[in-house]
């Protein structure tokens, strides 16, 4: 899909965009998934007639807790020309026996019930969230870590709370202002933890959350040992540029393309690639 540049414009190609690279989040288990890396700049330098390969991170799958369960799967990495942004990690699970932390990622999972710790995140995120003190009772799980802050702790008292999903990061480089990259929320016997910007709540029992389509979010965590927790939200990368350039050559992929607030503007929900 081509846009003509409008009346006025320039004839000339950009060799400068802004962009988000946002990964795919964490699957939860018990634990909320962590977010996938959230990653943004200015005027990145780009040339003209090559393209440049654009790969949108699937969110990772979230898997079953309980004492025969295993952590969610990670989230995939997403790339645009030399950035990568890292997959969330996925969710922890309780056994009553063992601790059980998250798995690291660009924000990390939430930990396990007995003192399990959270994640680490790395860069475009932040940690999970610990579990409870508590072993035997499955009570509560942590948050997993957003882009914005750290994934939420869980509390040990009686009922137990799920640790809330890190707060995500908003953009405006689509043409409208939406979060990206929040953790998922700890499931919990009773009160389960929260979400935002994508990613999925935890439950106490029934359908999981999943983390939101190409936000990057984390899936939220469910205390039913027979349930499997939320999937990770799938990513995304947005390209943004000066509308006074001309629109790129050629993109694979097929990116919504749009013409918005002075920018041209290129939303890519699949792997593809973009020349200039």
């Amino acid at each position: 899909m081509q846009i003509l540049a409008g009346a006025g414009k320039a004839q000339t190609v950009t060799t400068a965009v802004d962009y988000v690279v946002v990964a795919g989040g964490g699957g939860a288990a018990q634990g909320g998934g962590g977010a996938g890396g959230f990653l943004t700049a200015t005027s990145f330098a780009v040339s003209s007639g090559t393209p440049i390969t654009i790969t949108v991170g699937a969110g990772g799958a979230g898997t079953v807790g309980g004492v025969s369960g295993s952590n969610g799967v990670n989230g995939s990495n997403s790339v645009f020309s030399s950035i990568t942004a890292n997959g969330g990690g996925g969710g922890s699970y309780g056994t009553g026996i063992t601790t059980l932390n998250g798995s690291n990622g660009a924000s990390g999972g939430g930990g396990g019930s007995g003192n399990g710790t959270g994640g680490t995140g790395s860069t475009g995120g932040n940690n999970g969230g610990n579990g409870s003190t508590d072993f035997a009772s499955y009570t509560s799980f942590g948050g997993g870590g957003g882009s914005g802050s750290v994934g939420g702790s869980a509390t040990s008292a009686a009922g137990g709370t799920g640790g809330n999903g890190g707060s995500g990061t908003t953009s405006n480089y689509s043409g409208s202002s939406v979060g990206y990259s929040g953790g998922g929320g700890g499931g919990s016997l009773t009160n389960a933890g929260s979400a935002t910007s994508g990613g999925g709540a935890g439950v106490s029992s029934g359908t999981s959350n999943s983390g939101s389509a190409n936000r990057g979010g984390g899936g939220g965590g469910n205390n039913t040992v027979a349930t499997a927790g939320g999937n990770g939200g799938s990513g995304v990368v947005i390209i943004r540029y000066s509308d006074d350039f001309l629109p790129a050559t050629s993109t694979t992929g097929s990116p919504t393309i749009t013409v918005s607030g002075g920018y041209n503007i290129y939303v890519f929900t699949g792997s593809g690639s973009i020349t200039f």
